[in-house]
């Protein structure tokens, strides 16, 4: 089962259909512009979460993004074919919630999950050309564009994000939501460089 994930804003929790409602309110023409789908009525919508909630976990897992002081839903992030060399994340979010850095730290935390999960050789995120902000996001993780898609909407580019590294390599502090609350703590009272990232929640890989 796909599980709980915490970040130090955000709870990612695996969909469930008692989440429908709240993410039907999340929809808006802003938020589908770069979606291959536009804002669908919410008999369609509800169809789609059914559909949703039957998906084979071995190869899909979608998580519901939540802030973790207000329990507000704020829209959805995942990852499709984990069996394959290369699985795709994707994520929305309500316009609200936009420029905050949640859709970075939800992104990240999933893509670390999928990395745990799966043995490809990396994940795969396509972005609308004009989307500048998820651009950032797959940029900010290291992505590199493989290549390039045309559709109905607009065009995209894919972005490859490779593994990260052993975490042996990695000072832990760059990922704080894999921490105890006792180390995360000790790390505020702590005078390293990594805490500035912990501080303004931008979690970068090591150079």
């Amino acid at each position: 089962m796909a599980p709980h994930i915490d970040t130090p804003r955000l709870s990612l929790e695996r969909f469930a259909m008692s989440d429908a409602d709240e993410l039907f309110q999340c929809i808006t023409p802003a938020v589908t512009k770069f979606m291959t789908w536009d804002p669908p009525s919410f008999d369609d919508y509800k169809s789609r979460c059914e559909a949703l909630s039957r998906v084979d976990e071995r190869t899909e897992a979608q998580f519901v993004i939540r802030r973790k002081d207000t329990r507000e839903c704020l829209g959805i992030a995942g990852v499709e074919r984990l069996g394959d060399a290369l699985p795709e994340l994707g994520i929305w979010m309500k316009e609200t919630a936009h420029r905050q850095g949640y859709g970075r730290e939800a992104v990240e935390a999933v893509a670390r999950w999928a990395f745990r999960t799966c043995n490809g050789n990396g994940l795969i995120y396509p972005v609308a050309i004009e989307n500048i902000a998820s651009r950032r996001i797959a940029e900010g993780l290291k992505g590199e564009v493989i290549a390039t898609r045309s559709g109905p909407k607009y065009d995209s580019v894919v972005y490859k994000i490779s593994s990260p590294a052993p975490r042996s390599l990695v000072p832990a502090a760059l990922y704080p939501w894999e921490l105890s609350e006792a180390d995360l703590a000790a790390l505020e009272a702590s005078e390293t460089p990594a805490v500035a990232a912990l501080h303004d929640h931008e979690y970068r890989a090591p150079e």
